[in-house]
């Protein structure tokens, strides 16, 4: 009597690999569960989680979340699985936003500040702009607190005797013990010796009426967090890498996939080692440890490297004009708050004016971390034929608003 398995002859080989891929499967979801359930009970924000590893020896995790929700994660894992994890603080993902605390009397001088930080691509909350019609003015400046990623205080002779700023002042000093935000005191016309004990160690820089333009460019870019320093002169091509959390090697690898790639899917293109070797200007060897490195975003068969859609979603914000995680982050928030959203991958391309090459490397990073349905198709241009929310879709938004 002869077996069958799946419908063909029974083969022991087929039959065990079955069995581990289903365990593995298994057990990611159990990490996946288990870890995105975790809740910041002061702010209501979820993980976003990916797991990684295609053997039950290799599990590794990606954990992305406020300093403090990383925290909170940490103290429910073990050492061992801390060990396996990268943490990304989610401060690090998204644009900076600034709440600018000020006495009405130095009204001009705020709305000056403001709009030119706004000019300069940071998002600053001002009470003029946020209260409408009826807002509960408490719940506004709650809200103003708890998303900024700076705390600005225009420090002035009359500023600093305000009680109101004051409090305000007390609530940005906690964001930075607890290290949800920076804290920078903003002096105008206050000399830095007259400066609180509190403030007195910070950086605080003068906002010049004189050199307006050159102050505000120099507190953006602190906020941007860029150096003054004058650049450097050119380096070896593969020195030249930014410095992203992989060797120089593996980032010039992912490069030349970026560069080359059409479409952001699986296996294009395809090169071999050699090829690589030549295009990085590194060993074998070294293009070998590389691809060990970048394992969770390339498949090694035969010699042949095949680049995962992850690599796209992973490295694209730093060779493309565009940010996957960003464009991601879009398209969550449309499917939540948008009824007249497309699901159709063509029309949400065409809506944002998108090409299969952009929207992809998005809809991979949605895929990875459980944030739309997983209609992947063969023979196809996009990476999956629907965009669909899932219940970890709002909690995403959410905790990246």
């Amino acid at each position: 009597m002869s077996l069958t398995y799946n419908g063909r002859p029974f083969n022991a080989a087929d039959f065990a690999k079955d069995i581990e891929d289903a365990a593995l499967e298994q057990v990611k979801e159990h990490f996946f569960e288990r870890i995105s359930s975790i809740r910041d009970p002061g702010t209501g924000e979820f993980p976003t989680v990916q797991v990684l590893g295609d053997r039950l020896d290799d599990i590794r995790l990606s954990v992305e979340g406020s300093p403090s929700l990383i925290e909170i994660v940490k103290c429910r894992m073990s050492d061992e699985e801390i060990r396996a994890t990268t943490f990304t603080s989610s401060l690090q993902l998204a644009d900076p936003t600034a709440f600018l605390s000020y006495a009405k009397e130095d009204g001009a001088l705020a709305q000056q500040i403001a709009e030119a930080l706004m000019a300069k691509g940071i998002n600053v909350w001002w009470d003029q702009w946020e209260m409408g019609a009826g807002a509960s003015l408490r719940q506004r400046i709650d809200e103003g607190l708890g998303g900024c990623t700076h705390f600005i205080v225009l420090i002035t002779p009359i500023s600093i005797t305000k009680p109101w700023v004051n409090h305000e002042i007390d609530a940005g000093l906690m964001l930075r013990i607890h290290g949800q935000a920076a804290f920078i005191p903003l002096r105008s016309n206050f000399p830095a010796t007259l400066l609180p004990p509190l403030m007195s160690g910070l950086m605080s820089p003068e906002i010049s009426i004189s050199a307006f333009e050159k102050s505000i460019e120099n507190l953006a870019n602190d906020i941007h967090g860029l150096s003054r320093r004058p650049s450097v002169g050119p380096r070896p091509a593969t020195a030249e890498m930014p410095a992203i959390g992989y060797s120089k090697t593996a980032t010039a690898i992912a490069k030349i996939f970026v560069e080359l790639t059409k479409t952001a899917l699986f296996g294009d293109p395809q090169m071999d080692t050699e090829e690589i070797s030549i295009a990085v200007g590194a060993s074998v060897e070294d293009v070998e440890d590389a691809l060990h490195e970048l394992r969770d975003l390339v498949t090694v068969s035969f010699d042949r490297v095949l680049p995962k859609t992850g690599l796209y979603a992973t490295f694209d914000s730093y060779f493309k004009d565009w940010s996957p995680d960003k464009d991601a982050l879009r398209i969550a928030a449309d499917l939540i708050n948008d009824p007249s959203m497309p699901h159709l991958a063509e029309d949400v391309a065409s809506r944002y004016g998108w090409h299969a090459r952009r929207l992809n490397p998005a809809l991979a990073y949605l895929l990875s971390r459980q944030l739309i349905v997983d209609y992947q198709v063969l023979a196809n241009d996009w990476l999956c034929f629907r965009v669909v929310k899932t219940d970890s879709t709002r909690r995403f938004v959410r905790s990246r608003s």
